[in-house]
């Protein structure tokens, strides 16, 4: 990353704080000793710390302290943090919003129409290099400093600059989708322990299969329907398996989770 490492804050020390810091920190982009962390609760500031970050209950701390401040709480949090965070808020910053359904407006209501905001769905794989994330930019960020965050975000994982208005659908397919694809993994686990395989080596093919499609679809470029069409050969086991999921109605239950997600999106940014 070009240039001097900027310091970096998050008011909100949750999972999703702590994924990115610790993957920012694991990517090089940063050192623990350019980050601060505010929490208003004792026991995750101690985790924080237990992580190796210094960690405050001060927000206005890591606003005086940091370049480029995450906003990582819970949505309804944000409108009570930021009346105490404006006196200390200078142009040059850049708030970085991870609060689901929390709109650019906002934040610029508050801190005023010029703020360099960025509005970001990540999701916690980042902890191990391997984030989605969708990210949109308000009218008052520099392109340097759009190209800073976006560096950051892609130095976890992959990030999209997407229109505002589309990060809902972001926050169905890849931020609420890990939970999705937990829960896919673990039934096949299951299935596998029913057929008679050891829990380990059930749950251990269920993740590499899902792992080794994903980077198909990645690495070639193929639309996931070719490749299905690669393995199921005529009258053989993948159509059998395949035939029961359209029975079961796999792909109207995938695609009604990531919609409940995303409208439940919109709601909370009408709150």
């Amino acid at each position: 990353m070009n240039g001097p490492a900027k310091k970096i804050g998050f008011i909100g020390a949750g999972q999703m704080a702590t994924a990115l810091a610790k993957g920012f920190v694991a990517a090089g982009c940063c050192s623990v000793d350019q980050m601060l962390l505010s929490d208003a609760f004792a026991t995750m500031r101690d985790k924080a710390k237990a992580n190796g970050f210094s960690a405050t209950a001060s927000n206005t701390e890591v606003v005086n302290f940091a370049d480029v401040v995450f906003v990582s709480v819970k949505p309804h949090i944000v409108q009570q943090i930021l009346p105490d965070i404006k006196a200390h808020w200078t142009s040059d910053k850049i708030l970085v919003s991870i609060a689901a359904g929390v709109k650019i407006d906002a934040y610029q209501k508050v801190l005023g129409a010029d703020t360099k905001i960025i509005r970001v769905m990540p999701n916690t794989p980042c902890l191990i290099g391997k984030s989605a994330a969708g990210y949109a930019l308000s009218t008052g960020v520099q392109e340097e400093d759009g190209q800073y965050v976006e560096k950051l975000l892609k130095s976890v994982g992959v990030a999209y600059p997407v229109p505002e208005n589309l990060l809902d659908a972001v926050t169905g397919v890849s931020g609420s989708g890990p939970a999705f694809v937990y829960t896919f993994i673990e039934a096949m686990s299951d299935a596998g322990v029913k057929g008679g395989l050891p829990r380990a080596v059930a749950s251990g093919l269920a993740a590499q299969t899902v792992l080794g499609a994903a980077a198909m679809v990645l690495e070639t470029g193929t639309h996931p329907a070719v490749l299905r069409e690669q393995v199921t050969s005529p009258g053989g086991t993948t159509i059998a398996g395949v035939a029961a999921l359209e029975e079961n109605g796999m792909r109207h239950a995938v695609i009604s989770a990531i919609d409940a997600a995303r409208l439940r999106a919109t709601e909370l940014s009408k709150q």
